[in-house]
């Protein structure tokens, strides 16, 4: 008897972002769906590849991006996805061309614009994932209305004030800056970004509490289901690895020398640079603050030749060698689970922000970029489970921490992250709204067929 076309199609190809903070998302989906009986497949660029022998029960799939020599760094992050997304649609167009009868759909990052071209142009169906909240991809709505007005620049003394209809933004916490000329380039960046296309569908690693209200207004704007099905970290085993760079273990162990709750963990992500003024800065207020801490210093944080390490002063480190722990990346989901990290400072990419509240641990807020800012609005202000960095000096990176850790209002604040944490995990377990969306989503793509 011939298998039905839902049957024959269980092949989900998913093409991520290549780098941490997207790449990170997409695997853990990857690995969620495959639980659920799909063949999965990774469409992945050779720069920033994961290592197909840390995935045995996934098909990769490698494009060949041409990035080899050119210029990944931060501050040149367009022209590199301008590049990958001219050089991958060739063999990417190859590979669909002889799978197209196996795949029920392709869940796609929306920076990767090349599948929508593919996928069309094969016929087959596809779903955005979307890696961030939909307060952040709302929050863009602003921005472009106050572009309208003509509203931008603004003087740096508005910058304070909320932006009308975007509550709870202030201008400083909109995803682009309103104080200076936006570039054209950084404009039609997040127009395609924005941009679903002919997808069917929008996966979302987000809770329908934690982001109801942005989720209904896009929801409005883009007439497509909506599945809700986040903290994709707390539905796939904890042991699935992801991170793109070596995981420094031996911070555990340290761990498990310190007291509950007394260490304060610092990470600026995977992406996000800072000057050396900054990194003393921050080495100092940690110093002052004589709480236990676990920094990690990744070697690219100052996008320099040298890596951050070697512009710490010996001062610091002779002063603070029984107090932290300085390593270059941290197995974060393990360190924000252990019971001696009391606080996390952190930039507030929405993996680690995720990653925090879901273990109840509260944060203090430095965003540096993207939707860092908006996340960090919504850590300080609407969950109130956390502390806004008001600047990056000693001062003010000691008084954070030491309210964070020892004070009142880092009780109060510790106490609201235990209870999001509850009514997070109550949204992954039988009946709640995650585990109802999942198993919507795993019927929508099988409803799908391969048909579009």
């Amino acid at each position: 008897m011939e298998k039905s076309g839902a049957e024959r199609r269980r092949g989900v190809v998913l093409v991520p972002y290549p780098f941490q903070g997207h790449i990170t998302p997409m695997l853990q989906l990857a690995s969620i769906l495959h639980s659920k009986g799909f063949s999965i497949f990774i469409a992945h660029t050779q720069f920033n590849s994961p290592n197909p022998s840390s995935h045995p029960d996934f098909t990769f799939l490698p494009l060949s991006d041409h990035l080899t020599a050119a210029d990944t760094s931060f501050y040149n992050l367009l022209n590199a996805h301008s590049i990958m997304n001219k050089n991958c649609k060739a063999p990417f167009e190859k590979y669909m061309g002889e799978m197209q009868e196996h795949v029920a759909c392709i869940i796609y990052d929306s920076i990767m614009n090349f599948v929508d071209v593919v996928a069309n142009h094969l016929n087959i169906p596809t779903i955005v994932l979307r890696t961030n909240t939909a307060a952040y991809m709302h929050s863009h709505f602003a921005v472009f209305q106050l572009l309208e007005q003509n509203l931008i620049p603004l003087p740096e003394s508005q910058l304070e004030e909320a932006v009308p209809k975007a509550y709870p933004l202030r201008y400083k916490d909109l995803p682009l800056s309103a104080s200076i000329e936006i570039p054209e380039v950084v404009l039609d960046f997040i127009r395609s970004y924005m941009d679903i296309r002919s997808s069917s569908a929008v996966i979302w690693n987000t809770i329908d509490m934690v982001d109801h209200e942005p989720l209904q207004k896009l929801q409005h704007h883009w007439q497509v289901p909506f599945f809700t099905i986040g903290p994709f970290h707390k539905i796939v085993p904890p042991e699935l690895p992801t991170s793109l760079m070596e995981e420094d273990n031996s911070c555990l162990s340290w761990l498990d020398k310190q007291a509950p709750d007394s260490v304060i963990y610092v990470s600026l992500g995977s992406l996000a640079i800072i000057n050396e003024k900054e990194l003393t800065e921050m080495a100092s207020g940690l110093a002052q603050s004589k709480q236990p801490f676990l920094w990690v210093l990744r070697p690219s944080l100052l996008n320099g030749s040298k890596e951050a390490t070697e512009y710490l002063r010996e001062d610091f480190q002779n002063k603070t060698r029984e107090q932290g722990l300085i390593v270059k990346w941290a197995p974060q989901k393990k360190v924000l689970a252990h019971r001696a990290v009391g606080g996390f400072l952190t930039h507030c990419g929405w993996n680690s922000t995720l990653e925090s509240i879901c273990e109840g641990v509260p944060l203090i807020c430095r965003p540096c970029f993207s939707d860092q800012n908006v996340n960090a609005r919504y850590v300080t202000y609407v969950w109130r489970v956390g502390l806004e960095l008001e600047n990056v000096s000693e001062r003010s990176i000691e008084r954070a921490i030491n309210t964070l850790m020892v004070g009142e209002e880092g009780k109060k604040l510790r106490q609201r992250a235990i209870h999001m944490k509850k009514e997070i995990e109550h949204s992954i377990n039988s009946g709640g709204s995650s585990y109802e969306s999942l198993n919507c989503l795993v019927d929508f793509i099988n409803s799908l067929s391969g048909t579009k």
